[in-house]
């Protein structure tokens, strides 16, 4: 009796996720290098064919869209980590920004606001995430080490001033980014120098990026 076909679907679907991780990082290299570039330089990048990328994603706006919406699942996923896993306040704040500098998150921020229409589950993520970042600066105040004033905005652009250290070796990148977190993070807390300079950023001040 002829023994069946085994069932290539599976392995299909491995390839086609293979393929679709390396089209999203080469997108993620090429645009924060230059937001205007072409879907061209993505395939070219990543080693593909223009076809295989064009069957994957409808045109730039929808890659740039899957990028940033990934970043935010990223940064969800961080804020969650670090809020289940530190019972102490300011550890659990330390450890998100830590962990969203680290994984260099605000990137994608920092050079693709405005450039897509985002969709209305970008929206809710969105609150998600302002709603994590914002209960994990609450349990820091209330550890009493955070100096008086610091708001949701401020930990945005301490994120957002972060991503915008680089350099062209990504490792070096990476460690100057740390350091300045930890200059950073120095500064967040509690000091006799009094209070900071300048009003804070307003609710909703820095939302005018994603404005297309």
């Amino acid at each position: 009796m002829t023994q069946p076909s085994p069932a290539r679907l599976p392995g299909r679907r491995e390839q086609a996720a293979r393929n679709d991780a390396v089209i999203l990082a080469a997108a993620r290299d090429v645009f924060i290098a230059d937001p205007d570039a072409p879907v061209s330089a993505v395939a070219h990048r990543a080693g593909v064919g223009i076809s295989a990328l064009y069957r994957r994603y409808q045109g730039k706006e929808d890659l740039l869209r899957q990028l940033c919406h990934d970043g935010l699942r990223q940064f969800i996923a961080i804020a969650e980590q670090a809020a289940a896993g530190h019972a102490d306040g300011w550890e659990a704040f330390a450890a998100f920004l830590t962990g969203v500098v680290d994984a260099d998150v605000h990137s994608l921020t920092v050079h693709l606001a405005g450039t897509f229409m985002p969709t209305e589950q970008m929206g809710m993520d969105a609150r998600t995430a302002a709603e994590l970042a914002d209960g994990l600066l609450a349990r820091a105040v209330a550890s009493g080490r955070v100096r008086p004033g610091i708001v949701s905005g401020d930990v945005t652009l301490i994120l957002e001033g972060c991503a915008a250290i680089r350099v062209p070796d990504p490792d070096r990148s990476r460690q100057l980014r740390t350091r300045y977190l930890a200059l950073l993070l120095d500064g967040l807390q509690r000091s006799p120098a009094g209070d900071l300079p300048g009003p804070a950023p307003r609710d909703g001040e820095l939302n005018w990026r994603w404005n297309r």
